[in-house]
């Protein structure tokens, strides 16, 4: 009883952490019930935080509040114009067209499987059947999923054209009425809260980091890789592109797991020869690169995590919200090292030394 007792009084003996505790349970809360409904909100506000770095560079510079909003959003805004019109289709195209040549993939694969048993001894031919029978019900699996994606787009575009409306709206004035959004928040606030103000501004910083330095390695890493791939004219260097670019969300597992379509997709179209290899050596250079140059140069203000608590969150974050909680996974715990690090302490009490004669 007494360590329960000491812990709550080094953690919670300032009465605002007591309020920051409510703040934080009432924003999961919010977050867990109603993140479906509140997407695009939610994705607007992340934008808005990518975005607020640029407007608040071009005020340092001279410019005003409203004249530098407009000019990051008319930036913006062409940014997302060439990715619908110009990324997306490609990257639509070339999904469709590896999804086509997936049975002739398979049944390369499948002959390079049976010449296993002729040179490894401890494989057997039943082995190898096994596993060409279960990557077949994957394939028609994922086509049959692939089809009722089609019939039922419907619904999905009508929901996509209705985001792609009111996130920029929603982004535009996030900006332009940054502080007046603050302050009506803020006023339903106690007035002594030094400690939350303080925590947010710890966080601020690293989550304001994190972010714009994950877009920025994102582009970079994605762009590189497309460029690279075509020049060696590998297959679908779009798409590859992409993946790559996507994986860095999430370190260690990313880049090891997008290494199985790099690498298949090349087998597959050079097969075993020096071109193959170079495309390998070409993608590990990439991630060396990544993890050597960009990450410490774009990280540098960020406290890294150990890679023990990035697969916890990504196993946590994950189950509870799928997809989506793998995308978040990284920068909410990154939030969650960053409230640790700031959390108010008092240091233990320690038995008086005895007096000395």
């Amino acid at each position: 009883m007494n360590v329960i007792t000491e812990w709550f009084r080094r953690y919670f003996s300032d009465p605002q952490a007591v309020l920051l505790v409510v703040l934080l349970v009432f924003g999961f809360g919010v977050v867990l019930t109603m993140g479906r409904m509140l997407a695009p909100v939610l994705a607007a506000m992340v934008i808005a935080y990518l975005l607020e770095g640029i407007v608040a560079v071009l005020e340092r510079e001279g410019g005003g509040r409203t004249s530098s909003v407009v000019l990051v959003f008319l930036v913006f805004m062409t940014f997302l114009i060439f990715l619908l019109f110009g990324v997306v289709p490609l990257l639509w195209t070339q999904t469709v067209e590896l999804i086509r040549e997936l049975p002739s993939y398979v049944s390369a694969g499948r002959d390079a499987l049976l010449r296993l048993p002729e040179h490894y001894a401890f494989i057997s031919e039943q082995q190898v059947n096994e596993i060409i029978h279960v990557l077949r019900l994957h394939i028609t699996n994922l086509g049959q999923r692939m089809l009722s994606i089609s019939i039922s787009s419907i619904p999905g575009l009508i929901t996509l054209v209705v985001y792609l409306i009111l996130v920029p709206l929603l982004v535009f004035f996030f900006l332009k009425d940054k502080y007046r959004i603050v302050s009506w928040v803020t006023g339903f606030l106690p007035r002594e809260r030094s400690l939350a103000s303080h925590i947010w501004h710890e966080v601020d910083i690293q989550i304001g980091n994190y972010v714009r330095g994950k877009f920025w390695e994102i582009l970079i890493i994605g762009v590189a890789t497309y460029v690279i791939f075509a020049l060696m004219d590998l297959k679908y260097a779009i798409l590859l592109g992409v993946l790559v670019g996507l994986s860095v969300l999430v370190p260690y597992i990313g880049a090891a797991v997008v290494t199985f379509p790099v690498a298949m997709i090349a087998y597959f179209q050079f097969g075993w020869t020096s071109e193959f290899a170079w495309i390998m050596v070409a993608y590990g250079i990439i991630q060396a690169i990544d993890g050597n140059i960009l990450v410490p140069l774009l990280f540098s203000e960020v406290v890294n995590l150990h890679p023990v608590a990035i697969i916890v969150a990504v196993l946590v974050f994950g189950g509870m919200w799928g997809v989506w909680g793998i995308f978040f996974a990284i920068p909410l715990a990154t939030l969650v090292n960053a409230l640790i690090r700031a959390w108010p302490r008092t240091e233990p009490t320690s038995p008086e030394e005895p007096a000395r004669s």
